[in-house]
């Protein structure tokens, strides 16, 4: 493999910071909100993650792209993120699964990177600021005017009030069978999943333990989803600012109205809360990494987690309160973060549905969390509570 792109590049912040590298990927102009991630491994997954959408990705880890990229470890049909940006980027690919390297696979899709940038100093500003819009111009665009590619980056929208579901969700409805994933009985239960930016580990751990899922477009009904007879419904992380999300909230309400059980994760569980009745709101700059630490309130272990989200659910820890939407009885916040005390997770008493903000697929990140898949189970076969916690197989 030839030496890196040597083209000059600069990442540019809406407050007027510029970080000066080399174009890494394709050469141009991207804009997007600026965010760090802390895992040390796992940034095909954490490219393709559709959460990711209109986001410049600023990986704290300073080495990147020694394993390459393989048709196997994408977590969605594309790279949903904006822009990247990272420290060293690997000369070399080193790993017998690689079929590419990263550098290859962000030109094939177009994603505009830079390399040889600080970005120890940027997740620092980014911690003190907050997550900013940000630009990074490559090539010709790089010879701009600061002010000029200052004044591009801040007319960009923001993502608060972003509603980005409907453009990475499934254009079409699909079906994963579990006797396709190594289940060799009956399937156990059919599930309806919204996805809102589904990662495709998670219908996999479904199939794998009997259940068979059928994968609606973001923008599915409420009639969609009882023509299917499910046995319960799930609600898929994604993109956005969940206070757009007054569809999936409506739909959310009418699932709790009938008593099926549910399960939300991620941006899922923001809709779960605003169905509730609790608002959401932008954190300073979010929870990016696999390496995020949660209290499970139930089983009174700290799990790490693999999380992705910039906005939260503002709820009460402690006891058990009424929902602000009284018709669904009791609910209690049944995970929160060690970090900061954003609530992580919430249950209802009185039906059966519960949700966490983190990501039990564990695409990359730690197992701790997969035994949800088993919760939900239980949940749908009347044998646990959502408090249930059992050892996944595996696990």
């Amino acid at each position: 493999m030839s030496l890196l792109n040597r083209t000059p590049a600069v990442l540019v912040l809406a407050d007027g910071t510029a970080h000066h590298g080399h174009a890494y990927g394709q050469t141009g102009t991207t804009l997007g909100e600026a965010v760090f991630t802390t895992g040390m491994t796992g940034y095909q997954e954490t490219l393709t993650d559709p959460s990711y959408a209109r986001q410049i990705i600023v990986q704290t880890f300073p080495h990147i792209g020694n394993t390459g990229v393989n048709t196997e470890d994408a977590e969605s049909r594309a790279v949903f993120a904006a822009g990247y940006v990272v420290r060293d980027a690997a000369r070399r690919v080193s790993n017998w699964r690689a079929e590419r390297s990263l550098d290859e696979e962000l030109e094939a899709q177009g994603v505009v990177g830079i390399q040889g940038v600080d970005t120890r100093a940027i997740t620092r500003h980014l911690r003190s600021a907050g997550s900013m819009k940000a630009g990074i111009f490559s090539g010709e665009a790089a010879q701009r005017p600061l002010a000029d590619l200052v004044a591009e980056v801040a007319a960009q929208p923001s993502m608060a009030g972003a509603r980005l579901a409907e453009e990475v969700t499934a254009a079409e409805p699909y079906v994963v069978e579990p006797a396709d994933h190594g289940w060799t009985g009956e399937p156990l239960h059919t599930v309806v999943a919204l996805d809102l930016g589904l990662k495709a580990a998670t219908p996999l751990h479904l199939a794998a333990r009997g259940i068979r899922l059928h994968v609606l477009p973001a923008t599915a009904t409420f009639e969609d989803i009882t023509a299917l007879d499910p046995d319960g419904v799930f609600l898929s992380n994604g993109p956005g600012d969940p206070a757009t999300a007054d569809d999936q909230v409506a739909l959310t309400r009418r699932v709790l109205d009938a008593g099926l059980p549910f399960f939300g994760i991620c941006f899922g569980h923001q809709v779960f809360g605003r169905a509730l009745g609790f608002e959401t709101y932008k954190l300073p700059f979010g929870h990016r990494g696999p390496n995020q630490p949660v209290m499970d309130k139930a089983t009174g272990r700290v799990e790490i987690t693999s999380q992705n989200h910039g906005f939260a659910v503002d709820a009460p820890l402690g006891d058990p309160i009424t929902a602000p939407q009284s018709q669904y009885g009791r609910v209690e916040v049944s995970h929160w973060s060690l970090n900061d005390q954003v609530v992580e997770g919430l249950r209802l008493l009185d039906r059966p549905a519960f949700s966490v903000q983190f990501h039990p697929e564990s695409a990359a990140g730690p197992h701790d969390s997969v035994p949800l898949f088993d919760r939900f189970i239980a949940l749908m076969s009347g044998t646990a509570s959502s408090t249930t916690s059992q050892p996944a197989e595996g696990a």
